[in-house]
């Protein structure tokens, strides 16, 4: 396991690197979203595009490496909703404390660590991971909070999620790369090394994007935030692992980069969600800070043990 954290621990050097940046105003907050914004547009989907146009869309998909993943994330999904409700939480805040339950950063953090530590064949997994928390879980929180407020369920929402996902740039990278590999078209060269350098920027881009905005996260509602945190960096990879060792079995590699993805902490983007609709972005803010600093440990933890 020490072999693992040391491999690790440069990935959140940078994030501490962009947290030091954040906090002394070397990158104000301006800066870091311009920086976050970058990234995700431009290195992040240059790196998604050219590892899915170098990918076989049939070799890739796994639809029992998706069922159990599915399974284990809807299990911890629903243990979070069902907490929520018991301490007397409406939907959209019982929603919300459920994706952080179990949506990682798996685009910024997972995805560049995983190419380094597991190799190229991590990356086909790791798209099937990052297309399920998308589509699924992204689609159900929308649903959830717009159904709770209007009372009912519209075509409206449906519009919303649509356009939504198709405005992510991560989404339409995997979608184009995975149709230009279907269609077998060739890759200029030239074109491969402009993705190739401009994709070498989503790693150490991603993670000091992550620290800096780091940052500015509270730390309040602590117990809420430990809860959240215990929900995704020890049952969701527990609960991916039975999924994908036990009801839906698959080959022992997918398994350690699945359960890897599970163990990842809160995402970013949830509290651009609890943002955007004004659900207990607090308590997001705090949950990301909380599960980061302690996904330093846990991460190579969880890691060694799906690999023993």
């Amino acid at each position: 396991m020490v072999e693992i954290f040391l491999r690790t621990l440069p990935f959140f050097v940078i994030i501490g690197l962009g947290f030091w940046a954040g906090r002394t105003r070397f990158f104000t907050q301006e800066a870091t979203a311009y920086l976050t914004k970058f990234v995700f547009f431009f290195p992040l989907s240059a790196m998604l595009f050219r590892f899915a146009a170098n990918l076989d869309f049939a070799e890739v998909f796994n639809g029992r490496l998706i069922a159990g993943y599915l399974w284990g994330t809807a299990f911890v999904y629903g243990i979070a909703t069902a907490v929520g409700f018991f301490r007397k939480l409406d939907v959209p805040t019982a929603a919300i404390e459920a994706q952080c339950a179990v949506i990682g950063n798996v685009g910024f953090l997972g995805l560049p660590m995983f190419v380094l530590l597991f190799g190229e064949a991590s990356i086909g997994p790791m798209m099937m991971v990052l297309a399920t928390d998308l589509i699924v879980f992204s689609s159900l929180i929308v649903i959830l909070i717009n159904a709770a407020r209007d009372g009912r369920m519209s075509p409206a929402i449906l519009k919303t999620i649509g356009l939504g996902l198709l405005r992510n740039p991560m989404i339409v990278a995997i979608t184009s790369g995975l149709l230009w590999s279907g269609f077998d078209l060739p890759t200029p060269e030239v074109l491969n090394d402009f993705l190739t350098i401009l994709g070498g920027a989503a790693t150490p881009g991603a993670l000091f994007a992550i620290g800096a905005s780091l940052a500015g996260k509270s730390a309040e509602r602590i117990q809420v935030a430990g809860w959240l945190t215990f929900c995704k960096l020890v049952l969701h990879p527990i609960f991916v692992a039975i999924g994908v060792m036990l009801l839906f079995p698959i080959d022992p590699f997918l398994v350690i980069v699945v359960v890897s993805a599970a163990a990842m902490p809160v995402a970013g983007n949830v509290f651009m969600l609890a943002q955007h609709y004004g659900v207990a972005p607090q308590r997001v803010s705090a949950a990301i800070l909380v599960s980061t600093a302690l996904s330093i440990l846990t991460v190579p933890i969880a890691i060694a043990w799906v690999s023993g």
